[in-house]
């Protein structure tokens, strides 16, 4: 799940918690009022009809203004019913019939002065009721004041969450978008990149500081394998060269198919060795400081021009098929060299009588240098194999080759920030350098 969902949901989350804590707080408040209330109704009935006999209506009567009378009771009021509900009096007066019990008075009952409360009718003998009204709004408005007063605590209460939760979602961003763009310059072969370190410390500090130190092992163990590699092919490279040229005078005193074969080995072994500083040289990125514009286009038609005459010799078809300007930032001589590998591959794998085409494709913001044949093709299981260094298939094993031609266009496709598609030409293989476009 992205983190932007997550947090929205976070939020609608808290928001509805927020809500629903914040209405039943108003109506624990509300049904407190009502309580109380009630409670006072039911004790100002009992003293009034204290000791007054059952169908007494003069008598009721008499005590409601006696206590309509009193300071502390403007905001109690009476209503006398006879048995057919007609009022026999009091100082209010209520337009319908009031249930038995407790219930609520709103505005509509049009009781002046009283815009919410609640009422009590009880029977006093006779068929007769009692309605006691009591006010539950001490003044005008107040369940709207109450409302206000919980929207604007709760609301400074989500408000303050909310900002902490932006707050802590930019930090979480940053940090984020810190060790990302430290992972793409690795990736793009800068293995010196580390993560920042916040001077206070904190645990994102913390983390950052063991992330770099898993990038220190991991650049001194990668950087020992490239050491490794290169040596090796230096220092064998030297003895391998004197011994062709030993093989070489041996073979011009006294021909012979041992010796040239012997000679044929040796150069094989000087490519392979070739090929693997070559690779580890671009692996370290340091070629990106001399790129340069480069048109694709333009690179494509030579390498048709270069290896024509190769692939008539050997039987094949090589055409250039499509091409539209694109430029590219790059390094021409290795993108020069990736084309020529991935021609080279196409001629050396297919059978004769092949059709092999070079195509230069632009999308909104790619560049695809394809190169395509109607040879046998390599099957998908097979694909991660063809890339790999020293990988080569079962059918190309007893060729000659290092199994280092797509590896090494490979490496080059990294180095401009691009990849190297493997896919089913039907028939036949199609390989493409995809290079993102110059800005």
């Amino acid at each position: 799940m992205r983190l932007r969902t997550l947090t929205a949901l976070f939020l609608a989350a808290f928001a509805l918690v927020t809500a629903l804590t914040g209405y039943a707080m108003f109506d624990a408040s509300r049904r407190a009022i009502a309580t109380l209330v009630d409670r006072r109704i039911d004790g100002v009935g009992d003293a009034l009809l204290e000791e007054v006999r059952p169908g007494d209506a003069a008598t009721i009567l008499t005590r409601i203004a006696a206590f309509s009378r009193q300071r502390d009771s403007g905001d109690i009021g009476f209503e006398l019913r006879d048995a057919r509900g007609r009022r026999l009096g009091g100082n209010v007066a209520l337009s319908r019939p009031v249930p038995t019990g407790f219930s609520a008075i709103t505005r509509t009952d049009r009781i002046a002065g009283l815009s919410a409360g609640r009422a009590q009718s009880r029977d006093v003998g006779g068929g007769m009721s009692l309605v006691i009204v009591a006010e539950t709004e001490p003044i005008d408005g107040f369940a709207a004041i109450r409302v206000r007063n919980y929207l604007m605590g709760f609301g400074v209460i989500a408000a303050i969450a909310l900002a902490g939760i932006a707050a802590f979602g930019l930090v979480v961003r940053r940090r984020i978008e810190e060790v990302r763009t430290t992972a793409l310059a690795i990736i793009d072969g800068d293995l010196s990149r580390r993560v920042p370190v916040a001077p206070h410390g904190g645990v994102f500090a913390e983390q950052a500081a063991t992330f770099n130190r898993m990038l220190d092992r991991i650049a001194t163990l990668v950087e020992g394998l490239r050491h490794v590699g290169s040596d090796v092919a230096h220092d064998l490279r030297t003895p391998l060269a004197r011994l062709r040229s030993r093989l070489a005078v041996a073979a011009a005193r006294t021909p012979g198919a041992e010796l040239e074969a012997a000679l044929a080995q040796c150069d094989e072994l000087l490519a392979i060795f070739t090929a693997i500083l070559r690779i580890a040289e671009i692996d370290t990125g340091d070629r990106r400081a001399a790129f340069r514009a480069v048109d694709l286009a333009a690179l494509a038609a030579e390498v048709v021009e270069t290896l024509g005459e190769v692939a008539r010799d050997s039987g094949h078809r090589l055409t250039l098929e499509r091409t539209e300007p694109a430029t590219i930032a790059g390094d021409r001589q290795l993108l020069s060299q990736a084309a020529l590998n991935l021609v080279e591959n196409a001629l050396h794998h297919t059978p004769p009588g092949t059709r092999v085409t070079l195509s230069v494709e632009r999308t909104a913001d790619r560049v695809r240098l394809c190169v395509r044949d109607t040879g046998p093709g390599i099957a998908p299981e097979h694909h991660a194999t063809a890339r790999r260094r020293f990988g080569r298939l079962d059918v190309s094993r007893n060729r000659p080759g290092h199994g280092l031609g797509l590896p090494l266009v490979d490496a080059i496709a990294a180095l401009h920030g691009g990849t190297l598609d493997l896919d089913d030409a039907r028939p036949g293989l199609s390989a493409a350098l995809v290079l993102p476009l110059r800005s």
